[in-house]
């Protein structure tokens, strides 16, 4: 939510009241008698009107003065549905603000990715916001902070740094502006304690559909990086500090993450890719209202309301999955991908990982480029093209990141050989969480728009959730697992 959608007091209001969990994460409530800030949901009694004030984000809120409620934990909250949807500047900064970039790169080298200089992008993400990227990056790194206190027996010291601070002090204060206690007092309210293993719990919006999610992620579930049983999704994570390994524990209220990591900076960045992975961010109401409107889709909307459009952790990943499973069975790109990690990817070894027969870390684009057209188990003209675009991802020339330009990317990957509308779609939805892609390409779903005479005049009031009618689509189709 921007700024100036904030500033409408009583819309805001009117949800706080109601404890609408639907706009946790999308604005806060910072309440001048206490000097706290809440979600929209929070428990607490609620505070009289004239005492309130709303802010687009918690780093807004911060800034402001105000520490994060203890009770209803505000910085938990699924983030805001509005990166997603969004492509352009703002939205494309904070997705990369949230992979860490700050940290890694710093404000510099965010604005030499969006393609501006550092005062503008300043600018806009304050007007926006009501914080610039430093606060925004030091409210993340804040709540990766409090992760690691309270879930691990490191020292102080060694959390400060595995959290992106760049001093003691600066951890210190943080943690003291934001919540309210010491780093210390913070660890003692514990309730236990865990192993060298991470475990955070991951806010979602309901309602909340993880077995769609896991059937998906299951077919389509490479030998060696990533295995699904029952409610549970482990894989091998390739990060920028080193590798990790993570289970994802599905529930229709939660999920329950368990990391272990080669580097412990990295924790923040493993918890967003595995949000962008699940789709946790997205907001569920608001894309069942508009596919309900529609009798051909109702149906699959009202028994799987909370439906979710399967991400990523790794850009490249994905685009050898969809040249791979051009005209290709999900069984058979399964066994070429596993071929693939098993040959070009990276051995790993983590005590998590092996309790699910985990191996390797999926092939990089450096490793995929130097390959030989001749070994890759697939038709050569195929194998090239996939050899062209990893080339290009490593050249920096094709930009995979979660901050990327989407239309440029798309249309940068239509200017390779071997690549059609359908897989650079296929990309851009599932590379970047694009809410917006129909794939009128994709034969099942071509089929079944052909069948029940839905043309593009009614595809269009579907908008801005097709990617989701798409998902709707081939749960409806009488052969769902055609897809790739």
């Amino acid at each position: 939510m921007t700024t100036a959608m904030v500033e409408d007091h009583d819309r805001c209001y009117r949800a706080v009241r109601s404890r609408d969990a639907r706009f946790d994460g999308v604005f806060y409530t910072g309440v001048r008698t206490t000097g706290i800030y809440c979600r929209p949901s929070c428990p607490a009694r609620t505070p009289h009107q004239h005492n309130v004030e709303f802010f687009p984000s918690a780093a807004a809120a911060q800034e402001a003065g105000f520490r994060a409620c203890r009770r209803c934990r505000p910085d938990t909250t699924p983030g805001s549905p509005e990166w997603n949807l969004r492509a352009d500047a703002v939205a494309r900064a904070m997705r990369l603000i949230g992979d860490g970039l700050v940290e890694r790169e710093g404000v510099d080298g965010l604005a030499s990715r969006l393609g501006f200089s550092t005062r503008h992008v300043n600018r806009m993400l304050t007007a926006e916001l009501g914080a610039g990227p430093l606060a925004l990056a030091r409210s993340r790194r804040s709540q990766a902070a409090r992760v690691l206190i309270e879930t691990t027996d490191m020292a102080m010291a060694d959390i400060a740094f595995a959290a992106g601070f760049a001093s003691i002090r600066q951890f210190n204060d943080s943690i003291r502006t934001v919540y309210g206690l010491t780093p210390t007092e913070m660890r003692g309210r514990r309730g236990g304690k865990t192993s060298g293993r991470l475990a955070i719990r991951l806010a979602v919006r309901r309602p909340f559909d993880p077995d769609g999610l896991l059937t998906f992620l299951g077919d389509r579930a490479i030998a060696g990086v990533e295995h699904v049983e029952g409610r549970v999704y482990a894989r091998i994570l390739r990060l920028p500090n080193g590798l990790g390994a993570v289970r994802l524990t599905l529930h229709d209220d939660r999920v329950e993450a368990e990391l272990e990591l080669a580097d412990l900076r990295d924790t923040a960045v493993a918890v967003e890719r595995c949000r962008r992975l699940l789709d946790l961010d997205a907001d569920p109401v608001a894309i069942g209202d508009v596919l309900a409107a529609d009798p051909l889709l109702a149906p699959s909307v009202a028994e799987v309301p909370g439906i979710r459009l399967p991400g990523q952790v790794d850009g490249f990943e994905v685009v050898v999955r969809a040249i791979v499973g051009q005209q290709v069975s999900v069984a058979g790109a399964r066994t070429i991908l596993g071929r693939f990690a098993a040959a070009y990817g990276t051995p790993a070894t983590f005590d998590l990982a092996a309790e699910h027969g985990l191996t390797h870390a999926f092939a990089t684009a450096e490793a995929m480029a130097d390959a030989d057209d001749t070994a890759l188990s697939m038709p050569r003209s195929r194998a090239q093209a996939l050899i062209g675009v990893a080339r290009s991802v490593a050249a920096g020339e094709l930009d995979l990141e979660p901050g990327a330009d989407r239309d440029a990317t798309h249309k940068a990957l239509l200017g390779h050989r071997g690549i059609g509308p359908w897989t650079a779609d296929y990309v851009v939805m599932r590379a970047f969480g694009h809410p917006d892609v129909m794939l009128e390409t994709d034969l099942i779903i071509k089929r079944m728009l052909d069948r029940y005479g839905v043309d593009a005049a009614r595809t269009a009031t579907w908008q801005p959730w097709r990617s989701y009618a798409a998902l709707h689509l081939w749960r409806l189709a009488s052969t769902p697992k055609e897809t790739a």
